[in-house]
């Protein structure tokens, strides 16, 4: 991966992110990747090779939809840290497996196979739903009160 590489991949991305209004995943998988640094040295390394590798070349040459790309950057991520499954959860709180590539509006969570974990975000859209809120509360920040309307963020 070469600086002029990146470059144009942030480039992809923005101008993808500007014309969707999607969430920016950047900050969140870097937490990922940071949480895996302490956790699991071996795992850290593949994500970080995959995003070098695999993830910037992709959105660089413009041969792949960038948001498509970081979701499943994410989804690699989010399997280093716990394997599970991933699933697409609709506006109405529906969930079914996921499958690429995106849906502006859907929540895209991985639920960690082990229990005891709590579900993983993979991917927002801009604005939750009241039952994407819910469902986001409940297996991701492990609350079980509704905390309001799904303009909050989260």
């Amino acid at each position: 991966m070469t600086n002029t590489e990146r470059e144009r991949a942030d480039a992809h991305l923005e101008k993808a992110l500007e014309e969707t209004g999607a969430r920016d995943p950047r900050q969140f998988y870097r937490d990922r990747l940071r949480e895996l640094r302490e956790r699991d040295k071996g795992a850290y390394e593949k994500g970080v090779r995959y995003f070098e590798e695999t993830l910037v070349p992709a959105v660089a040459s413009g041969r792949v939809e960038p948001l498509g790309a970081w979701t499943e950057y994410g989804r690699h991520l989010a399997e280093l840290t716990a394997p599970g499954r991933t699933v697409a959860v609709d506006p109405t709180g529906r969930s079914r497996p996921y499958e690429p590539p995106p849906t502006p509006d859907g929540l895209v969570l991985h639920l960690p196979h082990a229990g005891g974990g709590w579900a993983l975000v993979v991917g927002l859209p801009p604005r939750l739903s009241e039952a994407q809120r819910a469902t986001y509360d409940w297996l991701v920040a492990g609350r079980q009160r509704l905390q309001g309307g799904g303009d909050e963020g989260p």
